[in-house]
């Protein structure tokens, strides 16, 4: 089983791949935007689907790294 120090560098990477998926969620939602001006709604509203999955996870994803850092 992982020590303490691992269990936090294990936290702080994952910590970091979420702000990243967040980042990402963000450009790909602005671009989506765009779409959606261009009057493609339909590829607009299935990005969004995508990014609810992806909001999903996040919660799921900071619940385990709060394990972690327990």
């Amino acid at each position: 089983m992982p020590d303490n120090h691992s269990n936090i560098a294990i936290a702080d990477v994952l910590t970091l791949l979420l702000h990243n998926q967040h980042a990402l969620a963000s450009a790909i939602e602005e671009v989506s935007l765009w779409v959606k001006s261009t009057g493609s709604s339909e590829t607009h509203d299935n990005v969004i689907a995508a990014l609810e999955t992806i909001d999903k996870n996040a919660s799921a994803i900071t619940a385990g790294i709060l394990r972690i850092r327990q």
